[in-house]
């Protein structure tokens, strides 16, 4: 149950993330730097978030376990991946190279539903898991689902 509760917890704070970067932008001038400004910002929010969480850790003795090189590694590349991704979701929400603004109802289920199948792919073929029949059925169902949303914003 506690699982649930805690998947659910980060459910809304993703869909916060989202909403709360296309918020952002509506409130930004129109300037190349504004994304990278809110991107620093919430960077630095994230980061001062998971200091807190670090320190009330150690207040309470719980002992700190060094990672692996690679585990750093890996986690390295997620921090350039994310970084990539909210400069340009910054952009994307404020309005890119000459384009229209996209809006959030289109462009959070996208960039959600392609991150599924995405990582269902990495998984079975990079990470050798299996997924069950009605696993992929979903998986189908995320990949047309993002295929109505393109059809319908074109």
């Amino acid at each position: 149950m506690k699982t649930l509760a805690v998947l659910a917890l980060i459910t809304f704070c993703y869909a916060g993330y989202n909403l709360f970067i296309k918020v952002s932008m509506s409130h930004a001038e129109s300037t190349a730097i504004s994304p990278i400004i809110a991107t620093i910002c919430l960077q630095a929010s994230a980061l001062a978030v998971s200091i807190l969480y670090l320190l009330s850790l150690v207040r309470d003795s719980v002992a700190l376990a060094d990672l692996p090189f690679r585990a750093y590694a890996w986690a390295i590349g997620a921090g350039i991946c994310i970084g990539i991704a909210e400069i340009l979701y910054f952009y994307l929400f404020r309005g890119f190279a000459g384009e229209a603004k996209i809006e959030a109802s289109t462009a959070i289920p996208f960039i959600v539903g392609g991150t599924i199948v995405i990582a269902v792919v990495v998984s079975v073929f990079l990470f050798c898991e299996s997924l069950s029949p009605i696993q992929w059925i979903g998986t189908a169902l995320a990949l047309a689902g993002m295929l109505v949303l393109a059809a319908s914003s074109a």
